[in-house]
């Protein structure tokens, strides 16, 4: 496994993780009553407290794709 293949790897990482990212927004953002209810019911929070989790969740994930697939496929990107 070459440089190149690495890079690719981590450039194709931060496609599918970003894509996740942009499908778990919408999902919240366009069905907001329906994930509210489901997730209120199956993790029983109240249902006023899941937007802030919600917040929370995706400013975690959000971070985690930069630090772990943006960050070195920048660095690999530089080397080459």
């Amino acid at each position: 496994m070459d440089i190149n293949e690495i890079t690719a790897f981590f450039g194709w990482c931060t496609v599918i993780n970003f894509s996740v990212y942009m499908f778990s927004a919408l999902a919240i953002i366009v069905f907001k009553r329906f994930t509210t209810n489901l997730h209120s019911k199956i993790m029983d929070i109240d249902a006023k407290t899941l937007p802030s989790l919600y917040y929370n969740y995706m400013g975690n994930y959000k971070l985690a794709i930069v630090i772990f697939n943006i960050a070195p496929y920048i660095a690999l990107k530089l080397m080459v």
